[in-house]
């Protein structure tokens, strides 16, 4: 089931001259799963939309369908939410303080930390900072946060990924790992100590290591998850290894959230060229993340 505008939906098929059947969402209703069939959560456009065209009067809307998924899932009427590409410039241009989908199903959910990891198969890469200038990194990195960003990623690993005991290993912010001091004091004024405090809770954490050699095949068999310091240190080794098939997970929340490994692709709109792999990819790790959660819940309720 998806929600969209239906008349956009039906427009593009016709152009395209894909066979497709949209069928109207009702809550409660039974969700038709034949082929060339689509349940439709019917949202109507501000705007008229042209493909690969951006428009600021559609910016509350973007974010109107996000709003409805998530409280969806939050009321237990969705059992997950997964999330296509936004154009995050469009919204801004209308306005609207806008970091991402992240930072914005976060405080949705009222959740305290959320942490966007990606993972592509047994490659799993979660951010300290997401979408950030370099210049603003250091200054947002800080111990407390990091440790508790470590907690939360062992225990979703944990629920989430059958990992009795997530291994994670810890990027350091500098060339070399701050090379003992000389190139940078994070790793030892800011990743040691939460490294440190992770530890204490109990997190098998490995750190800080330089990141130019945690992603050699050999250093990485060792870890079940690496924790980048910033958006470009560990997504160029994740996406080089699987786009088109990795999949973005929101952990730290109280709904399954996933969408895909890459952006809004302007130019590729209503060509009907897209690739969506990892649009696939994304639908059916939620899949399995919500019927993970559902049997967990089950269990524990059994017991």
């Amino acid at each position: 089931m998806c929600l969209a505008d239906a008349e956009l939906l039906a427009a593009r098929a016709r152009e395209l001259r894909r066979a497709i059947t949209l069928k109207e969402y009702r809550p409660g209703g039974v969700i038709q799963r034949e082929r060339g069939t689509l349940t439709v959560l019917h949202q109507p456009l501000v705007a008229p939309c042209q493909a690969g065209r951006l428009d600021t009067r559609n910016a509350r809307y973007v974010l109107g369908l996000i709003d409805r998924a998530v409280d969806g899932a939050l009321a237990g009427e969705f059992a997950a939410v997964v999330t296509a590409p936004v154009q995050k410039s469009v919204i801004n241009d209308a306005g609207i303080p806008f970091m991402g989908h992240t930072e914005y199903i976060g405080a949705r959910t009222a959740a305290p930390l959320p942490v966007m990891l990606l993972t592509a198969g047994e490659l799993r890469v979660a951010l300290a900072t997401t979408h950030l200038a370099l210049r603003d990194v250091s200054a947002a990195l800080d111990a407390e946060r990091l440790a508790q960003m470590l907690q939360i990623i062992a225990h979703d690993l944990r629920r989430d990924f059958d990992l009795p005991s997530p291994r994670v290993a810890v990027c350091g912010l500098n060339p070399h790992a701050g090379e003992s001091g000389h190139l940078g004091d994070e790793e030892r004024r800011l990743i040691a100590p939460a490294i440190a405090r992770a530890r204490a809770a109990g997190v098998s954490v490995a750190g800080p290591l330089p990141a130019d050699t945690v992603f050699v095949p050999r250093q990485l068999a060792a870890y079940d998850v690496v924790l980048a310091m910033y958006h470009d240190q560990g997504l160029p080794v994740l996406k080089y290894a699987g786009f088109g098939h990795a999949v973005n997970v929101t952990l730290g929340l109280p709904i399954v959230r996933t969408s895909v490994d890459h952006g809004t692709a302007l130019d590729l709109a209503g060509r009907g060229g897209a690739d969506p792999g990892s649009l696939l990819a994304a639908l059916d790790l939620a899949a399995r993340l919500a019927a993970h959660r559902t049997h967990a819940t089950g269990a524990a309720r059994a017991s």
